[in-house]
């Protein structure tokens, strides 16, 4: 299977430019998604994305988590919202604790956004360790 966008950018949950990372590439050959030294690095974003999503913006849902990760002008985000819910094993509306369901979370979306979820268990915990210390 040929690495879709999101893996040959090391940023598996496709997270858009605007912020200055922790770990971005010198060079950012794509105009609109950022390129990561390491899936760790992209690991990482996403686990600070989410988390931000909950401690500023209050948002502890599966469904309002993914409405916001994944609006609807451009995706399913109904059929994702599912998706997430079944495999976390929560309600899509049961509040979190978003710290506490990343494990669980990351690799979803990850498969979601590319397809595939390639990374072992040590990247992902690496990524969200590096994220809330």
């Amino acid at each position: 299977m040929e690495a879709t966008r999101g893996i040959r950018n090391n940023n598996p949950g496709n997270i858009r430019h605007g912020d200055n990372w922790d770990g971005l590439a010198k060079v950012q050959p794509d105009p609109a998604f950022c390129l990561f030294k390491t899936p760790e690095y992209g690991i990482r974003a996403m686990a600070r994305v989410l988390t931000n999503y909950q401690r500023r913006h209050g948002i502890k849902t599966v469904r309002g988590i993914i409405t916001r990760w994944a609006p609807p002008k451009e995706n399913d985000t109904d059929a994702y919202v599912d998706h997430v819910a079944q495999v976390v094993g929560v309600d899509p509306d049961e509040p979190l604790v978003v710290t506490e369901v990343l494990p669980r979370l990351i690799p979803v979306i990850i498969k979601h956004e590319n397809g595939q979820m390639p990374y072992s268990d040590d990247q992902i915990a690496t990524g969200i360790r590096m994220a809330t210390t």
